[in-house]
């Protein structure tokens, strides 16, 4: 195999890409469960759900929109349900189908978690940067998912600003 390695340039870049990676999810996950008890995922599962119509999808796509494996998600959703925080239901006409909505406690949660949750990535990541930076990350990013997601399945769902 041919290897085409990485010049010194290219390595630094992507240590720090890598390290970004593995430090930001921290951060994001320790404000959350200080705050609001939920893990990043937890969260991002409420945040999802409180974006989509009625606040509610079928467990398939909710598992298309969280990039989590169905059984991952069925724990983290029996989780959010036995806190009162979503409900789940047979969906009509497919009793294969679950469907996951938010409860009132959950859109309580989420409009209650949002703001220190976006403090957090203002904080450490958008006060970071210029506006041309935030470009060139938007673009940035678009390239890579482009890679690893080329059907779009996670970054259809991303909405456009």
């Amino acid at each position: 195999m041919d290897v085409r390695w990485l010049d010194d340039h290219e390595r630094a870049a992507w240590v720090r890409l890598a390290a970004v990676l593995e430090l930001l999810p921290g951060v994001l996950d320790a404000q959350l469960r200080r705050d609001a008890g939920l893990t990043h995922f937890e969260y991002f599962v409420l945040a999802m759900l409180s974006e989509s119509p009625e606040g509610a999808l079928r467990m398939s796509a909710l598992a298309a929109q969280t990039n989590a494996t169905l059984p991952r998600l069925s724990h983290v959703v029996r989780k959010l349900s036995d806190r009162g925080l979503v409900r789940r239901s047979a969906a009509p006409g497919d009793a294969r189908a679950t469907d996951v909505a938010l409860t009132e406690e959950g859109w309580t949660k989420i409009r209650e978690t949002a703001p220190g949750h976006v403090a957090q990535v203002r904080r450490h990541v958008v006060d970071a940067l210029t506006p041309a930076q935030i470009d060139q990350l938007a673009g940035i990013a678009e390239a890579i998912l482009g890679r690893i997601d080329p059907d779009r399945r996670f970054a259809a769902n991303l909405r456009e600003s």
